[in-house]
């Protein structure tokens, strides 16, 4: 072979790995891919509306969190792990008994990538099981942990009919402080966002939450200042159910 060709060919085959790379990243990352499974990151544009998310519940410090959302009847939907739910119980329930969404958020909060299906479709499946049985709500909607999608994901979704959610700005609240997560969450919502904060910090037991509670009891203010109403996920994808 030609030497120059040779190299040409090398190139190609380099670009060509750097462009599936490329896409399998952002198709396990990514806010907006539903490679896996079907996904969404934000609602319609055209109402002046967010919904408020918390991951990795429920926690010993979930109660403060539902006074604070109860002080400004805002809505939220809380992506609980089946672990914590079943250490727990009496705290899963108050979330549901006020008012709020549960989403299935796995049951031990594992990273998916490199996992089998039938590893992925499990923890899925315990989740809504242990969910169901401590609250009495079966899940509709899913997050991935870590926001991480993987190969038979989409099968396990459609065998529990659940629909993924990702997000529109995530809060980084697990480790920055509250000021940061109010500056960041602010500055960047829009129409139909999806944020996300967490009330737990995955399978901790007594995590501290102070960040993540002081910036919800002053960013809730901010928005509804800005005209924003709150609803949980389905309400804000779905708005006639």
């Amino acid at each position: 072979m030609d030497p120059q060709r040779g190299r040409n060919v090398q190139v190609a085959a380099g670009a060509g790995v750097c462009a599936a790379s490329a896409f399998l990243a952002w198709a396990v990352r990514g806010r907006s891919a539903s490679v896996f499974g079907p996904s969404v990151w934000r609602g319609p544009r055209d109402r002046r509306v967010v919904a408020l998310t918390f991951d990795d519940g429920p926690s010993e410090s979930t109660p403060h969190l539902l006074e604070l959302l109860s002080r400004y009847s805002v809505p939220a939907t809380f992506f609980q792990c089946g672990h914590n739910v079943k250490r727990l119980p009496e705290v899963a329930r108050a979330v549901r008994q006020a008012g709020h969404d549960i989403g299935n958020h796995s049951y031990s909060h594992p990273l998916f990538s490199l996992r089998d299906s039938r590893f992925i479709e499990q923890e899925l499946r315990l989740a809504q099981e242990t969910i169901e049985e401590h609250t009495a709500a079966r899940p509709v909607w899913f997050r991935a942990p870590y926001g991480v999608r993987w190969f038979g994901l989409g099968r396990a979704q459609r065998r529990l009919r659940l629909i993924g959610v990702m997000w529109t700005i995530i809060g980084y609240d697990w480790k920055l402080k509250a000021d940061a997560v109010v500056e960041r969450v602010a500055g960047d919502v829009s129409n139909g966002a999806i944020l996300c904060l967490h009330d737990g910090r995955e399978l901790r037991p007594k995590p501290d939450i102070g960040a993540t509670l002081e910036a919800v009891r002053r960013l809730v203010p901010v928005l509804l200042d800005q005209g924003y109403k709150f609803e949980t996920v389905g309400r804000l994808i779905c708005p006639k159910n």
